[in-house]
């Protein structure tokens, strides 16, 4: 913007410095050229009056009178010529001009009182003037005599004057251009210093330093901008400041109230246990009410269990307990432990894989994984495990669980990972929490790993996690 500036500013000098130049060329260059020739034109007039030549002309003595003329030419030396019929004469060496035009002959016969034109010949600039001599046939009236004289004035002085003048002009603009550099430098960083002030202010907000403010100075539009953005940072830190204080309340709510419902939940728990084995005994209408029961507490524990893990990911308490393992090892552990080896779920797990991982957190991982295709996705899911490298280069390990479902809308992609996100709206009941893939996002984070959904060519979702193979997490 500062070299837009500079040239702008350059070049509204360099206009007005060129127009200046130009109308003073011009000017000066008009009244150099017409003083020279009002001077020669008034002077061969008198010169032509005041001169007599007897009619009928004869050849015979008129050179000399056309020398004599020619004398006394004025600003600069004339070449004199004469017209009369076929007689034709000079003062100098030829009778005949090449520089007198046809337009200023027919000129001269037609105005009595003379004529005149600037003609370019090879290069050199001549003044031709056309002068018929005429008689006074009474006060105002005169009478063609059919003699006419021309005087031919090379304007060589006026054409070296004039390129002068155009020099002066141009060697005058060149350096009011660099003067004119300086100031517009000095305005150019005038003028972006607030934008500079803006920019780093706009940046150190982008950082969250949302008490950013800019110094005012003066009344113009740059400083009614920094008061307008110095409002919008203070009206935004104030909404951010609610947003956060809303969201800390927030969470500590749900903390509190899963905290405060797990002790009446275990009560619950065990009591439904007691009743699902007796559940046999009683008639089928309350053995069909206690078992629902039963599983509607279940879930209630799951979800209270999943907010509380949330809740410990938000307040940055989760921590790592990490242990070297095979991981083929921990996957197969995770389907035994959930009862997933009926065929349900394929495996390909290649041995020899060591892994550095929290062993409880993977668990989650893998499990919220599987569950969650085999509620939304269609059997047999497969669970894959490979080394692959990561986009900064580093080894990884790769964990993919794929379904054979319809796959994930594109456009739920995006917000596959939010909590109590549904990729289906019509759904208001599920067997899940709504948390599953938003712990497994945060366990993975807290591995310095990566998870990410997508939709198989021949159909079905996959989840792909890459998780560092030595890490020591983030310390959460």
């Amino acid at each position: 913007m500062r070299t837009r500036l500079t040239l702008a500013f350059l070049l509204v000098a360099a206009v007005s410095a060129g127009t200046t130049a130009a109308l003073t060329y011009r000017e000066a260059r008009s009244a150099l050229l017409q003083t020279a020739q009002d001077t020669a034109v008034s002077s061969f007039r008198d010169e032509v009056r005041q001169t007599g030549f007897p009619m009928p002309l004869q050849a015979e003595g008129i050179e000399g009178v056309l020398r004599d003329i020619a004398r006394r030419g004025r600003p600069h030396p004339w070449v004199v010529f004469a017209e009369y019929g076929s007689i034709r004469a000079s003062s100098g060496t030829s009778p005949v001009s090449g520089v007198i035009t046809p337009q200023l002959r027919r000129a001269a016969r037609a105005n009595p009182h003379g004529s005149f034109q600037r003609v370019v010949k090879d290069g050199v600039p001549y003044l031709t003037i056309a002068m018929p001599t005429v008689f006074p046939t009474g006060p105002e009236g005169v009478l063609p005599t059919g003699l006419v004289l021309y005087a031919v004035m090379r304007m060589t002085d006026e054409q070296i004057n004039v390129e002068a003048l155009l020099t002066a002009a141009r060697d005058g603009a060149l350096p009011g251009l660099v003067v004119a550099l300086l100031p517009g430098l000095f305005a150019a960083r005038s003028v972006l210093r607030p934008v500079r002030e803006l920019r780093r202010a706009a940046r150190s907000m982008g950082s969250g330093r949302l008490d950013t403010r800019i110094q005012v100075r003066g009344g113009d539009e740059l400083a009614d901008l920094a008061r307008t953005f110095n409002e919008s940072a203070e009206q935004l830190e104030h909404s951010v400041r609610e947003l956060r204080q809303a969201e800390a309340r927030a969470r500590r709510f749900a903390s509190d109230v899963s905290h405060e419902l797990r002790t009446p939940l275990a009560g619950m728990l065990a009591v439904t246990e007691v009743l699902d084995e007796d559940a046999g005994r009683l008639d089928p209408d309350t053995a069909r009410a206690v078992r629902l029961i039963s599983s509607e507490t279940g879930k209630l524990a799951g979800l209270v269990e999943d907010l509380m893990e949330i809740s410990r990911f938000d307040a940055r308490a989760a921590e790592l307990n990490t242990d070297e393992l095979d991981a083929a090892e921990a996957v197969r552990k995770t389907l035994e432990h959930r009862h997933w080896t009926d065929g349900r779920v394929r495996t390909e797990l290649p041995e020899g894989i060591r892994v550095r991982l929290d062993p409880r957190r993977f668990d989650v991982v893998v499990a919220n994984l599987v569950g969650n295709a085999l509620r939304h996705g269609g059997t047999p899911v497969t669970v894959r495990l490979r080394r692959g490298t990561g986009s900064d280069g580093v080894p990884v390990l790769v964990t993919e669980v794929a379904d054979n479902g319809p796959g994930i809308r594109p456009e739920a992609l995006p917000h596959i990972f939010d909590r109590f996100y549904k990729a289906d709206a019509a759904r208001t009941r599920s067997e899940g929490s709504g948390l599953g893939l938003a712990i497994t996002l945060e366990n993975v984070r807290l591995h310095r790993g990566t998870v990410r959904a997508g939709n198989r060519p021949e159909g079905g979702a996959v989840f792909t996690v890459e998780i560092p193979l030595h890490t020591e997490g983030d310390g959460r």
